[in-house]
């Protein structure tokens, strides 16, 4: 039987190395990171050694690399247990992710915590509290629209901004349009933000220059990635419609301190080559 105290032990008894000097990812004033979703084939120590060894210096933090159904867990845990899970852990599991973090000398910048509607108070509350433990300046959310009613008193409350994540697909209550962020950010406190990824923008053909440039006070990270228009697959950076050089130039040119995080999503050979391959072209870009 799975056992969440087996996983948090397991997690925490791994050895954390000695600090290595902060790798530098800022090329010409531009925060070029990643999502840790990018290395979703293997475990948080792997993503760790996979991003130093690609020389990235700033992190997204997916979830599932420090929860129980994740890499190295159970993929299959029901969601009652992963609810138990997130309202019983010890902060000393998230505060031990921070270490390793800091002793690879990669920024964690922000917790990809996904605020959804069947989330209850205390379950939205403990988001915040994972945050402080990881010590990120930001939460970032596959959220519901509605849901943002639910997490603001939270966020302000913590002080800590929550940045919606955008999907392609336009539904009803999901992150995609323009008008889907402003509804979600209407009448509530500046702590409710935008986590554009600019590959499904585009996807679902909007143009992420000019939503950056009149948003960007609102926007706490950007997912980079390349799509084709009207629903397009993922694919190699440089093949799709996403404007990916415009917008890196445009946080190089404005000096907007938004960190640009890699989401690597296409099919690739191998993931490190792969998203090496997308760091070199970001790096590239801002030249």
């Amino acid at each position: 039987m799975f056992s969440r105290r087996l996983f948090t032990q397991s997690l925490l008894a791994l050895p954390v190395a000695a600090t290595a000097a902060p790798i530098n990812s800022k090329f010409n004033g531009v925060m070029i990171g990643a999502q840790s979703y990018s290395f979703r084939d293997r475990t948080v120590d792997d993503a760790i050694k996979a991003m130093q060894e690609i020389g990235i210096g700033y992190c997204e933090l997916w979830q599932g690399h420090v929860e129980p159904n994740g890499p190295g867990g159970n993929p299959k845990m029901k969601r009652d247990e992963l609810r138990m899970w997130r309202k019983t852990a010890g902060l000393d599991h998230f505060t031990k992710v921070r270490d390793k973090f800091k002793a690879a000398g990669i920024n964690l910048y922000a917790y990809n915590y996904s605020f959804r509607d069947d989330f209850d108070e205390e379950e939205i509350a403990r988001g915040f509290e994972f945050a402080k433990a990881l010590g990120v300046k930001a939460l970032t959310a596959s959220s519901n629209v509605s849901t943002a009613a639910k997490i603001d008193p939270a966020a302000k409350k913590a002080k800590i901004p929550v940045g919606m994540h955008n999907h392609s697909r336009i539904h009803d209550n999901e992150f995609a349009t323009p008008e889907s962020f402003a509804k979600a950010m209407e009448g509530k406190s500046k702590y409710i933000a935008i986590n554009l990824d600019i590959g499904h923008f585009t996807a679902a053909n909007f143009d992420p220059i000019a939503y950056l440039d009149q948003n960007h006070a609102r926007i706490v990270t950007l997912h980079i990635k390349d799509r084709k228009k009207d629903q397009g697959a993922n694919v190699v950076f440089g093949e799709g419609d996403t404007k990916i050089k415009e917008v890196l130039q445009l946080l190089k040119t404005k000096k907007y301190p938004i960190p640009a995080m890699i989401e690597y999503e296409y099919k690739g050979a191998e993931t490190v080559s792969e998203v090496k391959k997308c760091f070199e072209y970001c790096k590239a870009a801002v030249a």
